[in-house]
């Protein structure tokens, strides 16, 4: 009785991982006991519920953003207040659709100048894979490759000479403002009163702050405004209302493309006024004595030259 049967397993083994059809071949498994709808559904590939490279988050992202009606709210702030999940780790399965092709964000620009952002989700990848935008939360930092051990003297005197390496804080070349409307009459006083204009738009949104060099692309063209017999004031409620909630990167670009695109028209036409009628100097009248003004010519006044009529 004491003597133990060392070819029976100590316990029951499990079915490897390798092996999934073991479960089947034993019944175990899932059952689906499926139910067909007729309302309030949506059609979810198997391309996208079984894909390999997709988190268990993004893949039940993408079912929810593909649910939703058109026009729902689908940013990171919305969904955050919608689902248990913080802003991070949704922002990270944001950027998995995006990579490969199942969501799409683009930034259009609505009639009255106002930057909005819009999500397109894609219940078929058709865009190849691509790096996933940025969408304002800090990634997990990639750590740095080790380099490789020091090469005997000999083989660094015959290497080849390196190419200047390029790190990510270099800065990239600046994208021109657009072009502003010029004005007719570049009056030093006219080109003032707009760069005072613009230099207090900051005091309306402090996002509205503009270098020195943003400031002189855009007088020329508030002066084409000031020009137009539009106002000041009218001027500064054009350039600071129905901004956009997002944060400015370029106010100067937003400020160039609504001087340009809100330009009124010039002032209806008003005929000159003809000259002003001559003002004669004030001369005593030879008959009454009386003051008048009158041309040299005349020597008495008015009263005077009609009594004297016959």
């Amino acid at each position: 009785m004491g003597t133990q049967n060392p070819s029976a397993p100590s316990r029951a083994q499990s079915a490897p991982a390798a092996d999934p059809t073991r479960s089947r071949r034993h019944g175990g498994g899932i059952i689906h006991e499926n139910t067909r709808h007729t309302t309030r559904f949506v059609v979810i590939g198997n391309h996208l519920a079984q894909h390999p490279e997709l988190s268990l988050l993004a893949i039940g992202l993408s079912c929810h953003l593909q649910s939703l009606p058109t026009g729902a709210g689908a940013d990171i702030k919305t969904l955050t207040a919608r689902f248990k999940e913080g802003p991070t780790r949704i922002a990270a399965a944001l950027r998995e659709l995006e990579t490969h092709g199942y969501l799409r964000r683009e930034r259009v620009r609505t009639s009255t100048g106002r930057i909005v952002t819009r999500t397109v989700s894609c219940n078929q990848p058709k865009t190849p894979r691509r790096e996933p935008a940025d969408t304002g939360c800090p990634d997990r930092p990639t750590p740095r490759p080790t380099r490789p051990a020091g090469r005997p003297p000999e083989q660094r005197e015959h290497a080849a000479p390196s190419r200047p390496r390029h790190t990510g804080t270099e800065a990239r070349p600046r994208k021109a403002l657009p072009a502003v409307p010029q004005p007719s009459c570049t009056a030093p006083a006219l080109l003032k009163q707009a760069t005072d204009l613009l230099t207090t738009l900051r005091r309306h949104d402090p996002r509205l702050l503009l270098s020195a060099t943003d400031t002189a692309h855009l007088a020329p063209g508030v002066a084409a405004w000031l020009e137009r017999d539009v106002a000041p004031t009218a001027v500064r409620h054009a350039l600071t209302t129905d901004l956009p909630d997002d944060p400015l990167r370029r106010p100067a670009a937003l400020l160039a493309h609504r001087l340009t695109a809100q330009l009124p028209p010039p002032p209806p036409y008003r005929p000159s006024a003809g000259p002003p009628p001559p003002r004669y100097e004030v001369r005593n009248c030879d008959g009454c004595d009386r003051g008048f003004r009158a041309p040299e010519t005349e020597a008495r006044c008015r009263d005077c030259r009609t009594a004297a009529r016959p």
